[in-house]
């Protein structure tokens, strides 16, 4: 898979229209949440980082006409509902309004949209597990299949990219991507790739259908590599973390070339360990890019505690995941058993709910 969050919006070419197109009764799109395994604000800068799918955090949206006369106008309400709640999302929330307006250019819809869209989330908001862009993923995919569209993987990218960088200020591209992925994946300046599964050993990845299945079949992965995602039960601050960093950039280039540096070196370095299901270089590699986001004020008391909590239960590596300033921690177990005890170990630091990945599943949905 590859995107570009340079490609303009101008060409239609990736909207495709499927047979029989035209308004529906209603359009579904799904999504899952993600995590980052290594790179987050680096990649911001060119630097590589890696990501897995969450399918165990799914999004599914639904989208119906709504009906009244078309003066022209588009009105398009979202309502968001999660685990135990329910709520209106503001239609003129920027990141929405933006995903609307480019989908209608896209689409070559002249006339207004008016459409009810509701978004059933079960990923928690502000946790850095990449909400906003499941959603907006979800969202724009039943848009589409409402009105008889089909959107491929490029075009679907470029769209949700748009609704990110209003939403965060300033996005990579690769929860835009992460949320719609089935395996791992790595972003490098712009274009992803998913990566091949780890096997025990050293030998090399194996094709993609054993790889998938072995997880349906309910394996961790021949290798026994999980992951661990602990939520602090503290929201997190994307933007603010992003504006954050910016500010003491531009204050101290020299820092942010150390960072970005030190930070592509152990994403590539992760990235052999991972297609040999070497899981302690991986740990290591994890757990020292945790040390440089907390160097530079991206962690808190809180998720560092929890980053310990996890090393203390036996935890190969466990860091920091996603934009920060509290949010959730991941930690990497080589086995059923020693996750288990992690999971323990988190819950007992406070950790509000804990999600085992693992490290060779797949994600899976109709879209």
């Amino acid at each position: 898979m590859a995107a570009s969050p340079q490609r303009t919006l101008g060409d239609r070419a990736d909207l495709v229209d499927e047979p029989h197109s035209g308004h529906r009764r209603s359009g579904v799109g799904r999504a899952h949440g993600k995590a980052i395994l290594l790179g987050e604000h680096a990649v911001v800068y060119g630097a590589p980082a890696l990501a897995i799918p969450v399918p165990q955090l799914p999004v599914t949206a639904s989208a119906r006409l709504r009906p009244g006369d078309d003066d022209g106008a588009d009105e398009v309400a979202f309502e968001l509902a999660g685990p135990g709640s329910t709520s209106r999302i503001p239609s003129s929330s920027s990141g929405l309004r933006r995903l609307v307006a480019e989908f209608k250019e896209w689409a070559g819809v002249a006339d207004g949209l008016r459409a009810d869209v509701l978004i059933d989330c079960s990923i928690p908001q502000g946790r850095g597990l990449g909400s906003s862009a499941a959603c907006a993923r979800a969202a724009v995919l039943a848009l589409a299949d409402l009105l008889g569209r089909r959107l491929d993987a490029r075009a679907t990218f470029d769209l949700v990219q748009a609704s990110e960088k209003v939403t965060h200020g300033r996005a990579s591209g690769i929860d835009a991507l992460a949320t719609g992925a089935a395996s791992p994946l790595l972003f490098r300046s712009g274009t992803a790739r998913e990566l091949p599964l780890p096997v025990p050993g050293d030998g090399p990845a194996p094709p993609r259908e054993r790889a998938g299945e072995r997880a349906a079949a309910g394996g961790s992965s021949g290798s026994g590599g999980l992951f661990v995602i602990a939520d602090s039960g503290v929201s997190g601050g994307t933007r603010e973390a992003v504006e954050l960093l910016r500010r003491g950039f531009e204050r101290e280039p020299r820092t942010r070339e150390a960072f970005v540096g030190q930070v592509s070196d152990l994403t590539n370095e992760a990235v052999r360990d991972l297609a040999r299901g070497r899981w302690d270089g991986f740990g290591r590699r994890m757990t020292e890019n945790h040390r440089l986001l907390r160097d530079i004020g991206i962690s808190t008391d809180r998720i560092d505690a929890l980053v310990e909590a996890a090393l203390a239960a036996g935890g190969l590596g466990a860091k920091l995941s996603g934009g920060g300033l509290g949010g959730c921690m991941i930690a990497l177990a080589d086995g059923a058993d020693r996750a288990a005890a992690v999971v323990s170990g988190l819950r007992e630091a406070g950790a509000v709910r804990t999600w085992i990945v693992p490290a060779g599943g797949h994600a899976h949905h109709a879209d």
